[in-house]
C-alpha cells in the first residue's frame, strides 16, 4: 500500500516538472515580444519629437488658401461634403480620402490649423513603424542579416527616411497630408504583399485581397502611388526571386495576381491626367520639347540623390527655367552621372542584385513626377522624393547591418566598425536637426517665402509670392518692388501684372491699374478675376461703358463671381438701369452673404426703385457687416427718405 501510494504520488508529480519550466519560457517570449514591439513605438516616438515644431505651423499662401482656408465646400462630414470629396479635382487632384480626413479635421479642430498638423503628424509617425516592419522583411530576403543585426539594419532604414529634412515639406505643410497618407498605405500594401508572398492557401488570397484594398486606399490619398505594379514585379524579381527559375504555372500565377493592381494603376494614371488637364496644369510640349524633357529627366534622376546625400540648400520651389537645354552643364552634368550609375550597376547586378534592385525602384518612384509629363512651374520639389527615398533608406540601413554583422563576425576591425557606427549615429542626428527646423520653415506665409528667396534668389515665383502677401497685408511698396522684381527676372510672368494691378488700385493709380490688367489679360483673356479688376479700375475713372465690356465677360465666365456680379451691378445702376442691376446685387449676397459691397448696392438701387422698406433692411445689415461704410452713406439715405 505504501509502495503503490508512493507509485500515485510519484505518478502524479510528473506534470509538475513542466510546468515550472513552461513559466520562464513564457516570461521571455513576453518579454522579447514586448522588446520587438517597442522599437516600432520607440521609432515612432523619435519621428514625433522631431517633427514637433510642426505643431505651432499655420496655414500658408501655397495652396492651403485654395485647398482649406478658403474652401467651404470640404467642412464637415454631411451628404455635401462627401458629394464634394468624391467628385472634385481641385487643384489637379483626385483624392477623395485626402479631403476626407480634412473633413474630419474640419469636425474635430474646426480651421485651428494646429489640429490640421497633429494628423498629419500621427500619420506620419504611423509610417515610420510600418517601414520598420517592412525593412525587416526585405533585409531578411536581401541580405544575410538576421536576429540583432537584422533590427539593427532596419531601425536605421527607418530612422533615415523618416527624419531626414526632404520629408519635412510632406509632413509640415497641411495641404501635401497626400503624401504621408499615401505613403502610409503604400507601405502597408508592400508589407501585406511581403507576407502574402509567404504564404498559402486560403490565408494567401486573403493577404492579396488585403494588398489590393490597401493599394485603393493609397490611390485615394494622392495618384502618385500608381507605380506600384512596377515595384511588385520588381519585388519578386529581387528580393522575392518569384520570376526566377521556377515552374512556368508558378509565374503565370504570379502574373495573374497583379492583374488588379495593374488595372488600378492605370485607372489612377489616367484620373490624374484628367485631373491635371481639367486645370490645364499640363506643361505643353510646345514650350518644353522632348530634347528638354530628356534633361528634366536627368537632373532629376540626379538631384534627389545628390539631396538625400547632402541635403543643404532645400527650398519649397526649385524653379522651372525659361528653357532647358540638355547641353547644358546643369543638365549635362546629371545626365553623366546617372548613365555612369547605370552602368556600374548593370555590370555587377549578379554580384550586387540590390544595388540595380533600389536604382530600378528609385527610378520608378520618380516616374509620375520625373518631367516626362509635366505640370507646374517646378523642375524639382523636395516632396517628390517620398516614395522614392524609401529604397535609399533601406540601401541604408543594409549596409549599417551589414557592418554591425560584419564586426560581430569578426571580418571587420571592431576600430573600424565603431567608426562607421560613429558616423552613421552622427548622420542621423544632423539629419534630426536639419529636419527639425527645416520644418519651422512651413510656420507660416512670411517665413516660407523669405526662406525660399535665401535658397533660390533668382525664384520669380517666390518674389511674386511674397509680393502677394506683403500686398494683403499692406506693404504696398514693399509689394511692388517683389512684382517688379519678378518681371525682372521672368518678363513672361503675366501674373505678376495681375498682382501689380492690384497694387495701383490699392494706392488709387488707375490709370496704370488698367494698363497692368491689359497686359496680364492678353495672356489670360478670360480670367474672371483680371476681368472683375479691370472693371473696378475703370469704373473708379468714370469709364463705365468701358467696365461693363470686361464685367459682362468675367459674368459670362463665371456666373457665380461674387466681385464681378458686384461691380457689375454698380456699372449698370451708373448707366440708370437699377432693375437689372439689382439682380446682379442679389446673386453677390447670395453667393456671399457677408460681403458688404453687394448690400450697399442693394441700398442704392431699391432708393433709386422707390423701394424704402427694401433699402431700410439692406441697410440695416450693411450697418452690422460694414458700420464705417453704412455711415458713409447714411445721411444721403437719411434725407432721401
Amino acid at each position: 500500500m505504501t509502495s503503490g501510494t508512493e507509485g500515485v504520488v510519484a505518478v502524479a508529480r510528473q506534470p509538475c516538472s513542466p510546468r515550472r519550466s513552461l513559466a520562464p519560457t513564457l516570461s521571455r517570449l513576453g518579454a522579447r515580444t514586448v522588446r520587438a514591439s517597442a522599437i516600432p513605438l520607440a521609432l515612432t516616438f523619435v519621428t514625433l519629437v522631431v517633427f514637433s515644431p510642426a505643431l505651432l505651423n499655420g496655414f500658408v499662401e501655397w495652396d492651403d488658401q485654395v485647398n482649406l482656408t478658403e474652401n467651404l465646400d470640404y467642412r464637415g462630414l454631411g451628404t455635401a461634403q462627401f458629394r464634394y470629396f468624391f467628385t472634385t479635382v481641385l487643384m489637379g487632384h483626385y483624392i477623395p480620402l485626402t479631403w476626407l480626413t480634412f473633413g474630419l479635421d474640419y469636425v474635430l479642430w474646426g480651421m485651428n490649423p494646429t489640429g490640421y498638423h497633429l494628423s498629419s503628424l500621427i500619420l506620419y509617425a504611423a509610417s515610420a513603424a510600418v517601414l520598420y516592419v517592412v525593412a525587416l522583411h526585405l533585409l531578411a530576403k536581401s541580405t544575410a542579416l538576421a536576429g540583432a543585426t537584422l533590427r539593427l539594419g532596419a531601425i536605421a532604414a527607418t530612422l533615415f527616411f523618416a527624419l531626414h529634412p526632404l520629408r519635412a515639406e510632406s509632413v509640415a505643410w497641411a495641404t501635401e497630408r497626400r503624401d504621408v497618407l499615401s505613403g502610409l498605405f503604400f507601405l502597408l500594401t508592400i508589407l501585406t504583399y511581403l507576407r502574402m508572398a509567404d504564404a498559402t492557401g486560403t490565408r494567401r488570397r486573403w493577404l492579396l485581397a488585403g494588398a489590393v484594398g490597401c493599394y485603393v486606399l493609397a490611390l485615394a490619398s494622392k495618384a502618385s502611388v500608381m507605380v506600384l505594379p512596377a515595384v511588385l514585379i520588381l519585388l519578386d524579381v529581387y528580393p522575392l526571386r518569384r520570376l526566377g527559375a521556377r515552374p512556368r504555372e508558378w509565374v503565370r500565377a504570379v502574373w495573374v495576381e497583379k492583374i488588379p493592381f495593374v488595372i488600378l494603376g492605370i485607372a489612377g494614371a489616367a484620373v490624374t491626367y484628367y485631373a491635371q488637364n481639367a486645370n490645364m496644369f499640363i506643361t505643353p510640349l510646345e514650350r518644353y520639347p522632348l530634347n528638354a524633357r530628356l534633361g528634366m529627366v536627368f537632373h532629376s534622376l540626379w538631384f534627389y540623390v545628390g539631396k538625400t546625400l547632402v541635403p543643404q540648400g532645400l527650398s519649397p520651389l526649385y524653379e522651372l527655367p525659361p528653357k532647358v537645354n540638355p547641353l547644358h552643364w546643369r543638365f549635362l552634368l546629371p545626365a553623366i552621372a546617372v548613365i555612369a550609375v547605370t552602368a556600374v550597376l548593370v555590370v555587377v547586378r549578379r554580384r550586387w542584385p540590390a544595388g540595380l534592385t533600389v536604382w530600378g525602384y528609385y527610378a520608378i518612384g520618380l516616374g509620375p513626377v520625373i518631367g516626362i509629363i509635366h505640370s507646374g512651374h517646378q523642375l524639382t520639389h523636395d516632396r517628390y522624393s517620398y516614395l522614392p527615398g524609401l529604397g535609399l533608406a533601406l540601401l541604408f540601413g543594409g549596409i549599417v547591418g551589414t557592418v554591425a554583422r560584419g564586426a560581430a563576425a569578426g571580418t571587420i576591425r571592431k576600430s573600424v566598425a565603431r567608426a562607421a557606427a560613429l558616423v552613421a549615429v552622427a548622420w542621423l542626428a544632423g539629419l534630426s536637426v536639419l529636419t527639425f527646423y527645416q520644418v519651422q520653415v512651413w510656420r507660416d506665409t512670411d517665413t516660407l517665402w523669405r526662406f525660399a528667396l535665401e535658397a533660390e534668389p533668382d525664384c520669380s515665383i517666390c518674389h511674386g509670392n511674397l509680393g502677394v502677401y506683403l500686398g494683403n497685408k499692406g506693404y504696398t511698396a514693399l509689394a511692388r518692388q517683389h512684382f517688379e522684381l519678378t518681371l525682372k527676372l521672368r518678363p513672361d510672368q503675366a501674373k505678376a501684372h495681375h498682382h501689380l494691378g492690384y497694387i495701383f488700385v490699392a494706392t488709387g493709380d488707375f490709370p496704370r491699374a488698367v494698363e497692368a490688367y491689359k497686359t496680364y489679360l492678353k495672356r489670360y483673356p478670360n480670367d474672371p478675376d483680371g476681368l472683375s479688376n479691370i472693371g473696378a479700375a475703370l469704373l473708379n475713372l468714370h469709364r463705365t461703358g468701358d467696365a461693363l465690356v470686361y464685367l459682362e465677360r468675367a459674368v459670362r465666365v463665371k456666373p457665380s463671381h461674387v466681385h464681378a456680379n458686384t461691380n457689375l451691378g454698380f456699372a449698370i445702376s451708373e448707366l440708370g438701369r437699377p432693375a437689372e442691376a439689382i439682380e446682379h446685387f442679389r446673386r453677390a449676397v447670395r453667393l456671399k452673404p457677408e460681403m458688404p459691397q453687394p448690400w450697399a448696392g442693394l441700398v442704392k438701387v431699391n432708393l433709386d426703385l422707390g423701394r424704402r422698406d427694401a433699402a431700410r433692411t439692406a441697410f440695416g445689415i450693411l450697418g452690422m457687416l460694414e458700420p464705417r461704410l453704412a455711415a458713409s452713406i447714411g445721411p444721403a439715405l437719411l434725407t432721401t427718405w
